[in-house]
């Protein structure tokens, strides 16, 4: 995985000269592992997952810490909790000391709750989210962005399976403890389905026999994971109802393609999936764009009774926003900028930018006037620019 150069790795090397103590969390697979060993080469590693040295932490955390040659990586640290007081006694005994401690864990749930406990003002804390565009140069919807997908393509499908599989039985069973694994599989599938939808969670209850809290609690589940997005309605005072629950959009679109059985270009060009596939490859674009840039994660749709809808709110700096609207066509014409102009005249003034992203043609400008106040932007024009912005 040293091919791809992550955006996050200079913000890590400079947070280990100023902090303690390093955090970096995502989802499994997501290069958590490689990216610390790459900025820090000299630090020595170790991975708390086989039974033997948890055994040994849980038998002696501190003795097994004070074994460490630092600065160290400990990596999955949500597997021992116990280590956080230790380590942040050992902080406090060297309070000047910097970069001495680089901790990684696949969720946030349990890891985050212990580090905001233990190491407050000790520890900068750091998300990291499968490859973006500008980190790999290129995009495929039916390859997503792990990086081992896209280092071993022609074995996708079964690295997807295997995902899946090491994802159950591990990260569902230490986030929420759920028994019933056969049931949350069926879930994930059901969920997959609704993939750019509002969200209903009676809707995902029913047809599995299970009640809304417990969809709740699963939804939770693969949100904290670092699977899914729940993307909430933006909402000002418009004088109108506006909806109120929020869009669903899986982070990475080679996973839902392969949860929704769409494994070649012909069979996703032919799926009523295509658009929203491609909506939420969007979406996870510009959420890691944020994390990356190490602004507030910050994403909005918008949708009143009228039908009034506009896929993405985005905050900008001075208080403007920017609308957006995803298109697979490489063509845009003047009706796809209806809505964001109807909104665009109930916010007032030019606070409001609109963009029409859409698929790059493989010729022509990467940017177009649609029509005053909107323009179009190819996909990768509208990536590399997105990328650019603080």
């Amino acid at each position: 995985m040293g091919k791809f150069k992550r955006e996050l790795s200079s913000r890590l090397r400079k947070a280990a000269r100023q902090f303690s103590a390093v955090i970096l969390t995502g989802p499994r697979r997501a290069g958590k592992t490689h990216l610390l060993r790459h900025c820090f080469p000299r630090a020595s590693y170790h991975l708390l997952e086989s039974p033997d040295v948890l055994a040994r932490v849980k038998e002696d955390p501190r003795g097994w810490l004070e074994s460490l040659a630092l600065p160290a990586i400990v990596d999955e640290v949500q597997n021992a909790p116990e280590l956080f007081p230790w380590i942040r006694s050992f902080i406090d005994a060297q309070p000047r000391a910097t970069g001495r401690w680089l901790l990684t864990g696949s969720h946030d749930y349990s890891l985050m709750a212990n580090a905001t406990e233990s190491m407050a003002s000790r520890a900068a804390v750091f998300q990291l989210l499968p490859l973006s565009f500008r980190e790999l140069g290129r995009w495929n919807l039916l390859r997503g962005s792990y990086p081992e997908v896209w280092l071993r393509p022609s074995a996708a499908a079964t690295w997807f399976e295997s995902y899946l599989q090491t994802y159950v039985e591990r990260d569902v069973r230490q986030v929420h403890a759920v028994k019933d694994l056969l049931t949350f599989r069926r879930f994930v599938s059901l969920v997959a389905s609704r993939h750019g939808q509002v969200l209903n969670r009676s809707d995902l209850a029913a047809p599995l026999g299970i009640s809304v809290p417990t969809v709740s609690q699963w939804l939770s589940t693969l949100e904290v994971t670092g699977l899914i997005a729940l993307i909430p309605p933006y909402f000002e005072n418009f004088g109108k109802r506006l909806t109120k629950s929020p869009k669903l959009y899986w982070l990475d679109s080679g996973l839902v393609c392969h949860l929704l059985g769409i494994s070649t270009p012909g069979q996703l060009e032919r799926s009523p999936f295509l658009g929203p596939v491609f909506e939420g490859f969007v979406a996870a674009e510009l959420i890691k764009n944020q994390i990356n840039l190490g602004r507030r994660r910050e994403l909005y749709y918008f949708r009143d009774e009228r039908g009034l809808e506009v896929d993405f709110v985005e905050p900008a700096p001075g208080g403007k926003l920017r609308l957006l609207e995803v298109k697979w066509a490489k063509t845009v014409m003047p009706v796809d900028a209806k809505s964001m102009k109807e909104l665009q005249r109930v916010m007032g003034g030019e606070r409001a930018q609109g963009i029409v992203v859409h698929r790059s043609p493989k010729t022509g400008p990467g940017t177009e006037v649609v029509t005053a106040g909107v323009s179009a932007q190819g996909l990768e024009t509208f990536l590399r620019a997105s990328g650019l912005r603080a």
